[in-house]
């Protein structure tokens, strides 16, 4: 039974990702986290503006407590109480952790417009999902941001938080996503938040750095179960790794590149500003809007074999501490 219990709120997290998706009106523990990352940036600037480096850790320091301690709480009553309602709940804590579904419904927003001939929807609705500029986009730049997203979000939404809660369960999974979520909302390289969200960049580098690289040989290895290419998918990550400002970023992207015989990447606008960006992949054929639901395939393809061997680990640490 221990083994049960152990790898239960994966599969319950997953399947209800599966099924519900993001649950739009309801409320969301990572919203909460945002909202409660917000209102300590706006404190930190008000009290610290002189030293908003050190208010930067402090911040972070706050969220990741605050983050793990609760739902650490929670999870500490329910087990005390029954083991399977511990497990229930902290499968429903897993849940909000997977954006799996999410990520193909809002990418898929975008194909559809697309598929319409709406470029004005198209470029709204990637526009939810990506930072950069989307009013210069053309309709292949539209694709290639939605591309771009699902690949990088297939490590940051998906196969990173299984990583962590297959060590840690659903308390380490909740210390990962708020450290990704201080990087999404403070972690810019811009003067606004340069010191401010110093820390938070750095420390989402390095929580991310093993299961960027992980999730990019998912990829290669899920890409010719999907009837793409496989070797290609691993001589463009082999190739193309490094080629973002980011150590992580492009480490999916380049795999996911490779898999669907595209180029990614390129120069981008953020805030107004031109970034310059090298080119990931070969342009062995044009991106196209279908582009969109084969990055998808290969997410869930990707999380599919994630999913398993998070599934053996939590049964292996199980057997050693159960």
């Amino acid at each position: 039974m221990k083994y049960i219990i152990a790898v239960l709120p994966l599969f319950l997290g997953a399947a209800l990702d599966s099924i519900l998706g993001d649950p739009y009106s309801l409320p969301h523990p990572i919203r909460l986290i945002g909202r409660l990352i917000a209102a300590l940036e706006r404190a930190v600037r008000r009290r610290m503006s002189g030293h908003l480096r050190a208010g930067g850790v402090l911040l972070a320091a706050a969220v990741l407590t605050v983050s793990a301690a609760v739902p650490l709480a929670i999870l500490i009553v329910c087990y005390s109480v029954n083991l399977w309602l511990g497990a229930v709940i902290e499968g429903v804590m897993c849940y909000y952790l997977m954006a799996a579904r999410c990520l193909r419904d809002e990418s898929m927003k975008v194909y559809r417009a697309v598929k319409s001939g709406d470029t004005e929807a198209a470029r709204k609705a990637v526009s939810m999902i990506v930072g950069r500029d989307t009013a210069v986009l053309d309709e292949k730049g539209i694709i290639r941001a939605a591309v771009e997203t699902v690949a990088e979000n297939t490590s940051d939404g998906v196969t990173a938080p299984l990583m962590y809660m297959s060590l840690g369960g659903a308390v380490l999974g909740f210390f990962y996503k708020a450290a990704n979520t201080m990087d999404s909302m403070i972690g810019y390289r811009n003067e606004k938040y340069a010191d401010i969200g110093r820390f938070a960049a750095k420390l989402d580098d390095v929580l991310n750095y093993i299961p960027s690289r992980l999730t990019a040989l998912a990829m290669t290895a899920a890409a010719p179960l999907l009837g793409f290419d496989g070797g290609r998918a691993f001589r463009i990550w082999r190739r193309d790794r490094r080629k973002h400002a980011s150590p992580n970023s492009a480490q999916t992207e380049a795999a996911c590149a490779g898999a669907l015989g595209v180029r990614l990447a390129g120069d981008a606008y953020y805030f107004g500003e031109l970034h310059r960006k090298e080119y990931i992949g070969d342009p062995v054929r044009e991106i196209e809007n279908h582009d969109i639901p084969r990055a998808n395939r290969l997410m869930y393809g990707a999380a599919v074999l994630v999913f398993m061997a998070a599934a053996a680990v939590r049964a292996v640490i199980a057997g050693g501490i159960l």
